[in-house]
């Protein structure tokens, strides 16, 4: 399998002139999106909570956690976000990919948007 690396607009939702690009990995795996405490203070972003995490070899980690919106294929879409510490890596999670109505092809490792159902 290979990465899929995108770059994304990072927006503070209560002041939308405070914005960074930075590249992030999308990550099929994660639930939330990670990004890193200091990208997030350069835009004003503070958290809101802190919350328990389970990594795969069983350990446990508490990070703060946050509202960022994320602009990326001219989508728009408000997400939870982890405010990472030194080490974590910068993931795109699914739960901001779906805000965005976005999807991976997890063979073509590439973006596609979301067919949207009322069911």
């Amino acid at each position: 399998m290979g990465i899929t690396t995108v770059r994304v607009t990072l927006v503070n939702p209560q002041n939308d002139r405070r914005r960074v690009d930075t590249d992030m990995v999308v990550d099929s795996g994660a639930i939330y999106s990670v990004v890193p405490a200091a990208t997030l203070g350069e835009i004003g972003v503070e958290p809101r909570r802190t919350e328990t995490f389970h990594l795969a070899d069983g350990r446990r980690i508490r990070r703060k956690m946050g509202e960022v919106r994320f602009e990326l294929q001219g989508r728009e879409g408000v997400s939870k976000v982890i405010f990472g510490l030194r080490g974590d890596s910068s993931l795109l999670g699914m739960i901001t990919l779906e805000s965005l109505a976005l999807s991976l092809d997890p063979l073509r490792r590439t973006l596609h948007p979301l067919k949207l159902m009322i069911a």
